[in-house]
């Protein structure tokens, strides 16, 4: 009787974590880019729709899902937020720029920011102004060749 107790609980305790960690996970396909469509319904997934394929790294998807937000938002689009996949973990692109997840709702790590012109850069190399705003920086004009 006890041994049918024990194995109740721990097969009760089993199906609890199996449904805690059930999610909708990113794809592990190796160089292709998703845009993630957010599920209109509760209950249903999200929908993936291929972006690009043959990015090598996860900062080119980033930078193909900040092409397809700015060309939508010219267009007269008023989604200012993206959700992508790229082999197993999730882009966040907002106004603030580019964090990168494992899951939908969990953590999520800042990779690239903002500079005051909107471009995207390393968080470390934006100059910020005395109030800790960024401040656009233009590239070093080309120098002229040593004749």
């Amino acid at each position: 009787m006890r041994a049918l107790l024990s194995a109740m609980i721990l097969g009760g305790a089993t199906v609890g974590l199996g449904a805690c960690t059930s999610g909708f996970e990113a794809p592990y396909d190796p160089g292709v880019c998703y845009y993630v469509v957010p599920s209109e319904t509760e209950g249903e997934e999200p929908r993936l729709n291929v972006v690009a394929q043959d990015q090598p790294q996860i900062e080119m998807c980033a930078a193909r899902l900040e092409e397809m937000r700015a060309r939508f938002l010219r267009m007269g689009g008023s989604n200012r937020e993206i959700i992508g996949a790229y082999q197993g973990q999730f882009i966040f692109i907002d106004p603030q720029g580019v964090k990168f997840g494992k899951t939908l709702t969990g953590a999520r790590f800042f990779a690239l920011a903002r500079t005051g012109d909107g471009r995207l850069a390393v968080p470390g190399a934006i100059v910020r102004d005395e109030e800790g705003r960024p401040v656009a920086v233009a590239e070093n004009p080309p120098t002229a060749p040593a004749e």
